[in-house]
């Protein structure tokens, strides 16, 4: 998947040593100001290095928050990673190089305590943001369906300064792992409708259930982890933005993110809402949806744009072709339109229209709660309730009466006067029938 921006993992050599200096978040900064290691950027933009990304001059940056971070040196997580060797080494991406590594349990001294050790690869200013930002937004917040960042290094050393985050140690991967064409055990609809939920929860949780708000920025499979209960938690928070003061509608602001996700006003005009990630989760539902990636240019032309290919198949009987395959039929096609139908709302053009997160959330649990599998579906209604609409999928001469199923054709129904096509609605199921009406109710 393509991203607006890249930073590498780079392999540095190991020099001799010599006494190195923790630092503090602050002095971390000042310190790497003072370095002014590339061109035309003046000290000014790299003090501001720690509030850039997520905030602005008239608001209080995360810095000033109070955070229960641990300070790590350098010296343990290389210790805890066995060198940050390669066979330690669990992942890689734009910020640099993770490994999985024990530390002791705060707790429990007596106690290990798996955890993901994120180094930054890159020496840029936007690699330096990011890292800040990570440490400022993730010390400062705390939820189930967020990663938990358990603490930080930064070190001076003769090699520059090492930046490392720690994170709790999610063992089941990123949701797009899972996902991928390459994975023997795709996602089941079960874990997809969690996923689903426990993703919106993330969500609505950065965007309203705080004093301040979060634009996460970067909402995608990869940044959506799976813990040992696999519950799915949102991680890598490098690029999420407070959200617009009150009475302002959007922060104006770089365009950053990844293709296929990044919300259309917010590529062309920088203007960035909280509907923008609203927009990336309504991908993401189709992307659970059809197991593809929004964005894949290895597949046919006509199929490379996830959104665009969906769109021919949502009003129609063809919808199960969109379906992943490799559910083998183990799912609910009501409940996955349905979610489509969410999708749909999220996915907009006007970001006004738009539901809220909470909103989003409210409609993933209905769902989820109606009957979808591995639930107790809703009881049916004592009697059958005529709708006046036409409806899909319809099958002709059958009905439910009770609370039994009953199918009833013309040679049981009264021979004399006219018969009508009604539709009847039963639980989350309608019918239409050609029946005699009247025959039906006194039934």
């Amino acid at each position: 998947m393509r991203c607006f921006h890249f930073s590498y993992c780079e392999k540095k050599d190991e020099g001799p040593k010599t006494p190195t200096k923790s630092l503090s978040l602050q002095s971390f900064t000042s310190i790497f100001t003072d370095r002014r290691s590339w061109t035309g950027c003046n000290s000014q933009i790299m003090s501001d290095a720690s509030t850039e990304s997520v905030g602005r001059p008239n608001l209080p940056g995360f810095s000033q928050r109070p955070t229960n971070l641990r300070v790590f040196t350098f010296a343990e997580l290389k210790s805890a990673t066995n060198g940050f060797s390669r066979s330690a080494k669990i992942g890689e991406g734009g910020f640099g190089c993770v490994f999985m590594g024990s530390i002791k349990s705060p707790q429990d001294p007596s106690q290990k305590l798996h955890v993901a050790v994120k180094q930054l690869g890159s020496r840029g200013l936007q690699g330096h943001k990011e890292w800040v930002t990570e440490v400022n937004v993730l010390g400062v917040v705390e939820h189930p369906n967020l990663v938990k960042l358990v603490g930080y290094c930064a070190e001076d050393d003769e090699r520059g300064i090492q930046r490392l985050l720690v994170y709790e140690y999610m063992p089941n991967g990123s949701v797009e792992d899972h996902l991928s064409a390459r994975t023997q055990a795709p996602l089941s609809w079960t874990m997809r409708l969690k996923v689903a939920q426990d993703a919106a929860r993330g969500l609505a949780y950065l965007h309203e259930e705080m004093g301040f708000q979060i634009i996460f920025r970067d909402f995608k499979s990869s940044n959506i982890l799976l813990d040992d209960q696999w519950n799915a938690k949102l991680s890598d928070f490098g690029l999420a933005r407070l959200g617009p003061q009150e009475g302002l509608t959007h922060v104006s602001t770089a365009v950053v993110g990844t293709m296929g996700y990044a919300a259309p006003e917010y590529i062309q005009t920088g203007r960035l809402r909280s509907q923008s990630d609203v927009w990336s989760y309504g991908v993401f539902l189709y992307e659970l949806i059809t197991g593809r990636r929004p964005l894949d240019r290895n597949r046919p032309k006509n199929e490379q744009k996830l959104l665009e290919w969906v769109k021919p198949f949502l009003d129609s009987r063809k919808f199960r072709l969109i379906v992943d395959s490799r559910l083998q039929g183990k799912y609910s096609l009501r409940t996955a339109q349905k979610l489509s139908i969410i999708a749909n709302k999220c996915l907009c053009k006007n970001p006004k229209s738009r539901p809220k997160m909470s909103e989003v959330l409210e409609m993933v649990n209905q769902l989820i709660g109606a009957g979808s599998e591995g639930t107790s579906p809703r009881p049916p209604p004592k009697d059958p309730v005529l709708v006046a609409r036409s409806v899909e999928p319809i099958e002709p001469e059958k009905v439910f009466v009770g609370s039994t199923e009953e199918k009833k054709t013309s040679e049981d129904m009264p021979s004399k006067g006219k018969r009508r096509s009604i539709a009847i609605k039963f639980g989350d199921s309608v019918w239409l029938s050609r029946i005699w009406p009247s025959k039906l109710l006194k039934t």
